[in-house]
């Protein structure tokens, strides 16, 4: 990973902070929300950087003390009373354009491809697909909710194919990573996201992307 050109990490952690500084945001500027999310990060960053996270033969992976503990915060928001209300407060508008971040991620994530640090399959150019979101976000946020044009059925269904295409990256991130259960990348493992500071992408991003749309679903249905 020492090999890898420092502009990388550059973007990477640019992309890191834009889509925290969206999350903000979407929680109406709550303090609480980015002092959470600024010391998640900070805690998940000498973690890395010891190389926890590269230790890859053992059962379970270590690997979940960086995705476990964000998936079990979601969960908890959806089945606790004050979870729910803070769902229901979060900004659409903003939840909508925090996908543009997409895009950056996958410049990165095709830039670590062509520095053999993860597997093609994990590229615009294998079977991720999910710049397609980051794309049309701006789209949505502009017809959907500048201009209304958009039913909310229209919205509520974007969110759920962009949902599915976020489940497809992390369903083949996951199965390209040296673990014992690996399906996917053996002739190049995915490496770079173990490492300082591509962790990030798994324990920060994907979770906030995830509950993003998890958010604006519930609360288009609930409209509905």
């Amino acid at each position: 990973m020492e090999s890898l050109p420092l502009y990388i990490s550059l973007i990477f952690g640019v992309t890191t902070l834009l889509t925290v500084y969206f999350a903000y945001r979407a929680a109406h500027n709550s303090l609480w929300t980015l002092s959470t999310l600024a010391g998640w990060l900070l805690l998940q960053t000498p973690i890395a950087l010891s190389g926890v996270y590269t230790q890859t033969d053992q059962m379970p992976p270590r690997f979940l003390l960086a995705v476990l503990p964000p998936l079990l915060v979601i969960i908890g928001l959806f089945v606790t009373a004050r979870g729910r209300h803070f769902l229901d407060s979060l900004d659409q508008r903003w939840m909508t354009i925090l996908h543009i971040v997409r895009i950056p991620v996958e410049i990165v994530l095709f830039l670590l491809f062509v520095h053999k640090t993860i597997p093609e399959v994990m590229t615009f150019e294998g079977r991720n697909f999910d710049i397609l979101a980051g794309l049309t976000a701006p789209l949505i946020f502009y017809f959907g909710y500048n201009r209304k044009n958009l039913s909310r059925t229209i919205l509520l269904g974007w969110n759920v194919v962009c949902l599915a295409l976020l489940l497809n990256i992390v369903f083949h991130g996951v199965l390209s990573a040296p673990f014992p259960f690996q399906q996917f990348g053996f002739e190049q493992p995915n490496i770079a996201l173990l490492h300082f500071p591509f962790i990030w992408l798994p324990c920060a991003i994907v979770p906030l992307v995830l509950l993003s749309h998890l958010a604006t679903i519930r609360q288009l249905l609930r409209k509905t």
